[in-house]
């Protein structure tokens, strides 16, 4: 069985795309006709990093470039699998998963994360219906993928009915040292021009073993590998995904959205086919809203300021997690900060921005020390990844620079809205 599995990954692949990141990307004439449809071509269209680029001048690489990226990687991760006896593997089930690395991000929402936190549906289950759509079924289809098997690599919420083969799949697509996360770190830090998301990738698929039921194992020559890709998440994360500008921006894109969605101005359909420019235009248009015109501020570059920062507290701070109850604190924030200032500021010119959980995956097995990652000798133990949590949950009060805050008023409107914090 390896050898067909290896015979249908190496043979045919004949049309090369030139990345600027992996350099020549070969695929079959099947497999780059996918990237030819309408539903990837809108990928085009959408900046990975959203409004990154407004700290990061290089930061306007695509989704599509990183979804090629994480095909060739996925290619070279099943070779290496099979030629280390992943026998369970078929010629069919190979394909689905190429297919489903090139288009996992098919019903990604325009301008990165913003709309994460809004009540619309996931982008992975957008991106599993549009697969199982045309013309991206048919295209599947005649690379000599099963549809439906890479659609449910995609979209987790399909059930795997013990399918061993599409589990297997789900666990090398999403995992420690996945094909997308091994992808998006190198391509963002060569885009934004910064050294800490470089990955040795040619080390790493060299210490990864199969394993039916875990999907992937390491030796504990890996482990600094492992501890490479958590520390460079935490470095990005903290000097680009989440910069206080990135965040700023958006934040008013949410902030924005929330009240469009919540008045009946925009429906949460219309936001499921966008592209960037596609977005600001939907927004720009309907400008007669007030909240509305938050987007054309973003797209100016014309950011909130940071007015205060502080830890998050999960004691203190969870009921902000609730992205649908900030409004009316953001009303009581900015009345307070009124009355200290003597100047009035409403709710629309005030934002509460609270990050969303993010974690750091350690189910890798170290197959010669006989324990889970965070169970090995490596120095990223439980307490490190926590420490690296804490440091990047931060609270931020946005303002739109209308009222200048001296440190002792700040201080001050910090002071009354304790009780605030802490609802």
């Amino acid at each position: 069985m390896e050898e067909r599995v290896l015979s249908v990954l190496r043979q045919g692949y004949s049309d090369p795309i030139r990345d600027a990141l992996w350099g020549h990307i070969y695929l079959t004439p099947e497999l780059a006709a996918l990237t030819g449809s309408a539903p990837f071509m809108r990928l085009t269209r959408i900046f990975q990093l959203g409004p990154a680029y407004c700290v990061y001048p290089g930061a306007t690489h695509t989704r599509a470039g990183h979804s090629i990226g994480v095909y060739h990687l996925s290619r070279r991760l099943l070779i290496s699998l099979c030629e280390r006896g992943a026998s369970w593997l078929s010629p069919e089930g190979a394909l689905s998963f190429l297919c489903a690395a090139l288009l996992h991000d098919l019903g990604h929402f325009p301008y990165a994360h913003s709309l994460k936190e809004l009540a619309l549906e996931d982008h992975e289950t957008l991106s599993g219906r549009m697969i199982l759509s045309e013309p991206v079924k048919t295209l599947a289809g005649r690379t000599g993928a099963d549809p439906e098997l890479t659609a449910a690599i995609v979209d987790k919420s399909i059930p795997d009915g013990g399918n061993g083969e599409l589990c297997f799949y789900r666990r090398l697509l999403s995992g420690v040292l996945d094909p997308d996360k091994l992808d998006y770190l190198n391509r963002d830090a060569r885009y934004c021009g910064v050294p800490y998301g470089a990955q040795d990738v040619d080390f790493i698929y060299s210490r990864l073993f199969p394993h039916r039921e875990r999907g992937v194992e390491i030796d504990s020559r890996g482990i600094p590998s492992v501890e490479s890709v958590l520390f460079s998440k935490y470095l990005m994360y903290r000097t680009v995904y989440w910069h206080r500008q990135v965040r700023s921006a958006t934040a008013m894109i949410k902030k924005a959205l929330l009240a469009g969605l919540a008045e009946g101005i925009i429906n949460g359909r219309e936001l499921y086919d966008l592209d960037d420019q596609g977005l600001f235009a939907l927004m720009t248009s309907r400008e007669n809203f007030a909240p509305l015109s938050l987007a054309r501020r973003v797209r100016d570059g014309k950011l909130f300021t940071e007015a205060a920062a502080f830890p998050f507290d999960k004691d203190c701070h969870q009921a902000l997690r609730s992205i649908g109850s900030r409004s009316a604190q953001e009303e009581a924030l900015a009345a307070e900060i009124s009355r200290a200032a003597g100047k009035s500021l409403d709710g629309a010119s005030v934002i509460i921005d609270v990050p969303e959980p993010v974690s750091f995956e350690t189910d890798l097995f170290v197959r010669d020390e006989g324990a889970f990652f965070a169970e090995s000798s490596s120095a990223f133990g439980e307490n490190a990844l926590d420490a690296f949590v804490r440091s990047l949950q931060t609270v931020r009060i946005f303002t739109d620079g209308s009222v200048e805050l001296s440190t002792g008023i700040l201080q001050n409107v910090l002071k009354k809205t304790e009780k605030w914090v802490q609802l």
